[in-house]
């Protein structure tokens, strides 16, 4: 079985577009959603329904939770960008709001699959908790976390795609030519951002699991991040510097 993983989409349609259909030339079984399928970006209802429609799996991130409740911890760019999110998805014929967020509201936070472990911020803390590349300098947030590994975990979040490993290591995809190999030692697997990536490369990142071969692929995807920006700056509730880090994937 051949498992695409997608994450933090955040109304990015362009970006969503790109992966979706370099997805459909992958031979993919299964699409995985981690969460953040909204906030920040233009798109948040298209997004949604084709999440809807392609994923089999979604777990909740974040962005989604502050959706429906109260956002917590959320800084002035993302509250404002939140609220009009907000508006945007009680937007439409009675049927087709209810059914949203119904969806969003029936999200799990994390899901086990034999050995895999999914969810958007950490398996501590599935929903908020941050695993940054840096964080491996903290060794016992690293151990405390590892601890609730069974043995490999794929999160979202941070945006930043690469490979933790127990002996407090962060591998970067291009490290590893974009092709890691599932050993028996744990894994932290985190798997980038389709529409907002922030590790200065402003293409479209997801993965995918290979799981007869045992080996995970990164792959990034170019898309018309313009028309994206072009959007985002033609709404007032919605910063302008979340169209201009489009550009620098920062």
């Amino acid at each position: 079985m051949r498992q695409a993983l997608i994450s933090d989409i955040h109304g990015n349609l362009e970006g969503l577009q790109a992966v979706l259909t370099d997805i459909a030339s992958q031979s993919v079984d299964q699409i995985v959603c981690l969460g953040d399928i909204v906030g920040y970006g233009p798109n948040p209802c298209e997004c949604l329904e084709l999440v809807m429609k392609k994923s089999t799996l979604t777990i909740m991130g974040n962005h989604d939770q502050a959706a429906l409740f109260d956002p917590e911890g959320f800084n002035p760019v993302a509250l404002r960008a939140i609220y009009w999110t907000r508006d945007r998805l009680d937007a439409g014929a009675p049927s087709t709001v209810n059914r949203r967020w119904d969806y969003l509201s029936e999200l799990p936070k994390l899901h086990h699959q034999d050995k895999f472990m999914f969810v958007h911020g950490s398996p501590r803390d599935p929903t908020n908790e941050y695993v940054f590349p840096e964080t491996i300098y903290d060794q016992n947030k690293m151990e405390n976390i590892f601890g609730r590994v069974n043995q490999y975990c794929f999160q979202g979040h941070t945006h930043m795609p690469g490979v933790f490993t127990p002996d407090l290591e962060f591998i970067k995809p291009s490290s590893c030519d974009h092709v890691f190999s599932l050993g028996k030692e744990k894994l932290m697997v985190n798997v980038g951002s389709v529409g907002q990536p922030r590790d200065e490369d402003n293409r479209a990142c997801y993965l995918i699991i290979d799981h007869d071969a045992r080996k995970i692929h990164f792959r990034r995807v170019e898309y018309d991040f313009e028309t994206t920006c072009k959007k985002i700056y033609a709404i007032s509730e919605l910063d302008n510097m979340l169209g201009d880090r489009l550009r620098t994937g920062r």
